[in-house]
């Protein structure tokens, strides 16, 4: 009976063995193999650490390298609201609310410990919390020591090792502080056009977010991959206690900063420009004036603005009016400007010469129903004279003669209806009608500027081709890409489009140009002391509602010394208050930015200075009477 009972037990202990064993195995084939997946990512999980690093975004210079944008940092104020309690939150938030300029109240409730869900379902103490973005350095550097020094009310040295260790870990790590990247323009709004502006977004690399600034409006969005750089990161591994073990990184990548992009800007003309445009708004209380400096024989871009203007530091500030780039987004009738292509065209297919004459009909044209006029009661004047006298009649017959088919070759060939291909967002093409859509009258008006829209930009480009022999080329707007060190990653060069007119041809239009800065011509007030200059004026009548108002857009544009030029400069004021012709207005703009221009880059003057210039000498008035035509 005795071993009968000896030999249960045995056997209850046996089964139980097998059972535990069993059990063991069960659990040991359950973690290293049906769950062996999820709990090694959740083992990497406990021990490994992801660091990112966000590029420094490149700087925007000018030609000569001055800075135009670059980057810095502020701070990221967050909290982790787990090593808080109730009272301990609200003390925290009434030390620092202050400096932080926020309510209290507010920040009380961002501190307050709470919790979430995780992507398994698991519930987690909330760690992180942002409490306040663009914080200045000086101000952080106030919330450490508050932090530091932060009394809760309590004797700590009564206090256990773990107690004392968790009001240590409050002060340090209670609240603390991330780089936030700012991007910087410090000369407020010059070439804020050009420039654009940037803002800092919140980007999820690798499960990490980062701030990064990213391209909003000009050069900044256009370039904005060149700028942005590519972001680097570090994989490591941790101990118990979360202290990285640097002999087991597995990862480690750089960060690649961005590139630095050198405009073809000079700030010092810029600044110019922008003066004068200033000083413009102020005299003439136009809707709005624009200026544009390039070197016609490469195309690169000196300058360009437009005002009312912007700083892109605080581009919420001003409106979306003052933030767009009218040179590349709005669309005039060019006014008498538009005499160049017809002229050029004409004398490029020996259809006119210089000297032809035609008879300008004492002011009044009567072709396909419509009477075209003249702001003058011309009679007989030669093609150069026409020029001179901005006669819209005489542009009317020298683009009958030219014929349709012709003259929109020369308008398409000069590049209107096309955008330039300027890097900048915004462009538009114009309006150009094909010759299927044109009225009766179209041939007669599109010569003298009407029926037709074209950007600032696009007729400067018309008026530098025929300054470079009758060669349109590309705007330039970017000189090159440096890396942090300075190095050339890439060099952009000038580019020609194509040929518009034969070298001849544009030499003969120069000519004509050359007159309207004289004595008789519309433009004396452009003419300059020590360098010949050739140009044109415009005064073309707005369009509002499908008809015209009396309301001009008043411009001029010229290029010096006229022979071998080396500025050209385009000026337009939309609807000024004060006087409307071109020559008036906008010419004495254009001289002086080309004299202080001129100075600046040392250009040889190629007048003789003991030579009295007649169109210096004198100065033609005219009268502002109203005239429902172009000049």
């Amino acid at each position: 009976m005795a071993k009968q009972m000896q030999f249960r037990k045995l056997f209850a202990l046996g089964l139980v063995l097998v059972a535990a064993f069993s059990g063991l195995g069960y659990r040991l084939v359950d973690l290293q193999v049906m769950r062996h997946d999820e709990l090694s990512e959740k083992a990497e999980s406990n021990t490994r650490r992801e660091f990112v690093f966000a590029p420094r975004r490149g700087d925007i210079l000018d030609v000569k390298g001055n800075v135009l944008a670059t980057s810095t940092f502020a701070k990221t104020v967050c909290a982790d609201p787990s090593l808080m309690n109730e009272k301990q939150a609200d003390i925290v938030a009434r030390a620092i609310a202050p400096l932080l300029q926020v309510d209290d109240r507010v920040l009380f409730k961002r501190l307050a410990t709470r919790t979430r869900l995780n992507d398994r379902g698991e519930t987690n103490l909330v760690q992180y919390v942002r409490i306040k973005q663009r914080v200045p350095m000086e101000t952080w550097d106030k919330i450490q020591s508050v932090m530091t020094n932060l009394n809760f009310g309590e004797d700590e040295k009564k206090l256990t090792k773990t107690e004392q260790g968790a009001y240590r870990a409050l002060r340090q790590k209670g609240v603390f502080a991330e780089n936030f990247p700012i991007r910087v323009y410090p000369n407020q709004s010059l070439a804020a056009h050009i420039l654009g502006f940037a803002q800092t977004e919140d980007a999820e690399i690798n499960s990490n977010v980062v701030s990064e600034i990213v391209g909003t409006d000009g050069i900044e969005k256009t370039m904005d991959e060149k700028l942005a750089g590519v972001a680097g990161w570090r994989l490591t591994e941790a101990d118990q206690r979360g202290r990285e073990l640097v002999s087991l990184r597995n990862q480690n990548l750089e960060a690649r900063d961005g590139l630095n992009v050198v405009l073809t800007i000079d700030s010092v003309i810029q600044n110019f420009v922008e003066k004068a445009l200033a000083d413009a708004m102020e005299k003439h209380s136009p809707v709005s004036a624009s200026g544009i400096v390039i070197r016609p024989k490469t195309g690169e871009i000196l300058a360009m603005a437009t005002v009312p203007t912007f700083d892109p530091n605080n581009p919420g500030a001003s409106s979306a009016e003052a933030r767009r780039n009218r040179v590349i987004t709005d669309v005039v009738e060019p006014g008498s400007t538009f005499k160049i292509v017809v002229v050029s065209g004409a004398l490029n297919d020996r259809v006119v010469g210089l000297n032809d004459m035609f008879d300008c009909e004492h002011g009044h044209f009567a072709y396909a129903g419509r009477v075209l006029h003249d702001h003058e009661p011309y009679d007989n004047l030669s093609v150069e004279s026409i020029i001179t006298k901005s006669s819209n009649i005489g542009a009317a017959k020298i683009g009958l003669k030219l014929g349709e088919d012709r003259l929109y070759n020369y308008i398409t060939s000069y590049g209107f209806g096309s955008r330039t291909g300027l890097p900048l967002p915004g462009e538009v093409p114009g309006i150009v009608h094909p010759v299927k859509s044109w009225s009766k009258v179209s041939v007669a008006q599109i010569p003298m500027g009407q029926g037709i829209a074209v950007t600032r930009l696009q007729m400067l480009m018309a008026m530098c081709a025929i300054a470079n022999d009758g060669v349109l080329m590309h705007p330039m707007l970017v000189n090159r890409l440096e890396d942090r060190n300075g190095n050339t990653v890439v060099r952009y060069s000038p580019q020609a489009v194509r040929r518009t007119t034969d070298e001849a041809s544009a030499k003969l239009t120069v000519e004509a140009l050359k007159t309207v800065v004289s004595k008789d011509g519309t433009a004396p007030k452009a003419a300059l002391e020590h360098y010949t200059v050739a140009g044109k004026t415009g005064t073309a009548q707005k369009v509002e509602g499908g008809a015209y108002v009396r309301k001009y857009v008043a411009s001029f544009i010229g290029f010096f010394p006229a022979d071998n030029p080396e500025l050209c400069i385009s000026i337009v004021l939309d609807d000024p208050k004060e006087g409307y012709y071109g020559g008036q207005v906008a010419g004495p703009i254009f001289k002086e930015i080309a004299e202080r221009s001129a100075n600046y880059l040392n250009i040889k003057p190629d007048i003789d200075d003991s030579t009295p210039q007649p169109s210096v000498i004198a100065q033609a008035d005219r009268s502002n009477k109203p005239a429902s035509r172009t000049q």
